[in-house]
């Protein structure tokens, strides 16, 4: 099959998709839109971008990324059988209405909720098919259901019982931030030892229990981090029941997950050995949690959340 896959794949994590694709034989494509930056002509362009949100909900960097996603798309002298996209909120919908033009059918999926991200309902209309991994959305909005997917393995360790922390976590520094700092405190007084990363321009490389960068960290080395520590720690943001990466790694990589997400005992690969679910608001981590090795999860269950899965699931209908 001819695939073309349109990201905004800021970490890389949508990379795999391509490799699985093609891996599987077909011929893909992948548009990361993530390099398209838009430059305000003048100061009146910005402005007028200002307007153009606030009262057309549209905006002019939307429009520049489905311009040039456009023109890639006009460089394949092949028809589509699927245009794949991935946060398909950063392009105005009219563009995304003409990716039909070059394909037989066009998917979307969203790994981030309409409460958070609501120029996700302004694009449902332009896809033939949309998915999302919100479940309430797919009810509310009538969407097909897709979580995130299992991108790293275990067979990938390759020290799985020499670890540097007990827990780690990254993540973007926003409302969540005090929810961290109690499960640091926690922690902290169970002499439990972590390493939480937290992107921030406003703190200090270290501050307190938190190590605080001002850049990204590309996706092979936050994978490293992951390698040497024992549990993950995932913290959903609020309004989202929709698992983020962080538990599919876990999954992954046979890791124990500290998790504020209590609808993932709503998953069929939950067992409380594996996940202890926390209140944000008093967590409390038993030292009992890390004594234990992972269970393993049984492979009809697991496979359903890898790569293969995912695309089965969202392109193949399998």
């Amino acid at each position: 099959m001819h695939i073309t896959l349109v990201s905004l794949d800021n970490l890389g994590m949508n990379a795999y998709i391509a490799t699985t694709l093609e891996k599987q034989g077909h011929i893909v494509h992948h548009i990361n839109f993530r390099d398209y930056k838009y430059k305000y002509p003048s100061v009146f362009h910005k402005a007028y971008n200002f307007i153009l949100k606030a009262f057309f909900k549209t905006n002019l960097k939307h429009q520049h990324h489905g311009k040039e996603i456009i023109k890639e798309l006009q460089k394949n002298n092949q028809i589509q059988d699927v245009i794949l996209t991935i946060k398909g909120d950063f392009i105005d919908p009219k563009s995304i209405l003409e990716f039909r033009k070059y394909a037989k059918k066009t998917i979307g999926f969203f790994n981030d909720n309409i409460y958070r991200c609501p120029n996700i309902k302004r694009v449902i209309p332009s896809f033939d098919e949309v998915y999302s991994f919100e479940k309430e959305d797919c009810e509310k909005f009538d969407l097909k259901f897709a979580p995130n997917w299992i991108y790293t393995s275990n067979n990938e360790i390759a020290d799985k019982s020499n670890f540097e922390y007990d827990v780690f976590t990254i993540g973007s520094i926003d409302n969540r931030l005090p929810i961290l700092e109690r499960i640091a405190e926690e922690l902290k007084s169970k002499q439990i030892n972590f390493k939480f990363i937290t992107y921030s321009k406003k703190h200090k490389p270290t501050d307190g229990a938190i190590t605080y960068i001002n850049k990204f960290i590309p996706l092979s080395e936050v994978d490293q981090y992951i390698s040497r520590s024992k549990v993950l720690l995932d913290i959903n943001r609020a309004g989202q029941i929709g698992l983020t990466f962080r538990v599919f790694e876990s999954l992954g990589l046979e890791k124990k997950l500290i998790t504020t997400n209590s609808d993932i005992k709503n998953y069929d690969f939950y067992n409380p050995k594996n996940i202890l679910i926390i209140d944000e608001k008093n967590p409390v981590i038993p030292v009992a949690f890390f004594q234990n090795d992972y269970e393993k999860i049984p492979d009809s269950i697991f496979n359903k959340y890898t790569l293969k899965g995912w695309i089965d699931n969202v392109i193949f209908k399998k």
